[in-house]
């Protein structure tokens, strides 16, 4: 077997057997065509042979290159799993990855954007755009990720077959797992308002958004136009297409909604993935009381 074969091999198994998103599926790619390169790994054999001291000499290398530490340790997530992998493809009697730390990574918060300025960002995505089609398409997009927290993969996944919307939504998150959503009358009127004025053909097997020459949709698109619109608006740079799905959780758990349902809605494979908006909305509530408490 050849270094393209044994990558090829691992693209497959991510894509195929993990259902990784796409995303995920070519940063993982990416880190073990790296470690192949590096160390000249052209077999299972060879690169199940990777013990802790040679990645950590690989992941200083890259380091000094300028990786951060959120980096390093995606890094290092991504070739632990390919190891792992290279492994079982050896028969090796004990498949587990090489057992080293990464660097510890401090967790910042989700910075979400309030209802107000979740909708102005919509309406001005629309305003900005060169065609009516166009800011049609991406104000219902950002109006999907706002107010049925969607992730934008999510958001653009969705095909011909699943207009009209209706009073919920099924989609399809990471790992091929669905899950129904809400969709609220605001979201439904945008994107029936999209369907309308789109120039292209929407299918059911075709992407129901569209780019500009009729292909799929890319995530960078939507994000350069909510760029353009926060900038407009004045907003930070943390205004961007995920901080709208930190909205609609946070904005639920402050209106009373339990956990539970939250993980469900958004997704979440663990609770734990979740309790973080715990953490968001007592720094809000706290943030509100020194605003106005006349000792804060």
């Amino acid at each position: 077997m050849n270094t393209p074969a044994l990558i090829e091999q691992w693209r497959a198994h991510l894509a195929d057997n993990r259902r990784r998103s796409l995303h995920t599926v070519r940063a993982y790619v990416a880190a073990a065509e790296r470690l192949c390169a590096a160390n000249l790994l052209s077999d299972w054999a060879a690169v199940a042979c990777t013990e802790a001291h040679g990645l950590r000499t690989f992941l200083a290398a890259r380091r000094a290159e300028g990786l951060g530490n959120a980096s390093t340790a995606r890094e290092l997530s991504a070739l632990k799993a390919f190891i792992a992998f290279a492994r079982q493809q050896s028969g090796d009697p004990d498949p587990t990855a090489p057992r080293l730390r990464g660097p510890r990574i401090k967790k910042g918060l989700p910075r979400p954007v309030t209802p107000d300025e979740a909708v102005n960002l919509a309406d001005m995505i629309d305003g900005l755009s060169s065609e009516d089609w166009i800011g049609a398409r991406d104000r219902a997009v950002l109006l999907l990720m706002y107010g049925s927290g969607l992730r934008i993969a999510e958001a653009l996944s969705l095909t011909g077959r699943d207009v009209p919307l209706g009073e919920v939504l099924q989609v399809t998150g990471k790992g091929g797992k669905q899950r129904m959503v809400p969709v609220l009358p605001i979201t439904r009127a945008a994107v029936a308002e999209y369907v309308r004025l789109c120039p292209w053909p929407l299918s059911a097997k075709e992407p129901l958004f569209r780019g500009a020459k009729g292909g799929t949709l890319s995530p960078g698109m939507v994000q350069r136009a909510m760029a353009q619109a926060r900038r407009a608006l004045g907003l930070p740079d943390t205004a961007t297409p995920h901080a709208l799905r930190h909205s609609f959780a946070t904005h639920l758990l402050s209106a009373g909604a339990d956990l539970r349902s939250l993980q469900e809605l958004l997704g979440h494979a663990s609770l734990g993935s979740t309790q973080i908006y715990t953490r968001v909305d007592a720094a809000s509530l706290l943030e509100n009381y020194r605003k106005a408490h006349p000792r804060g």
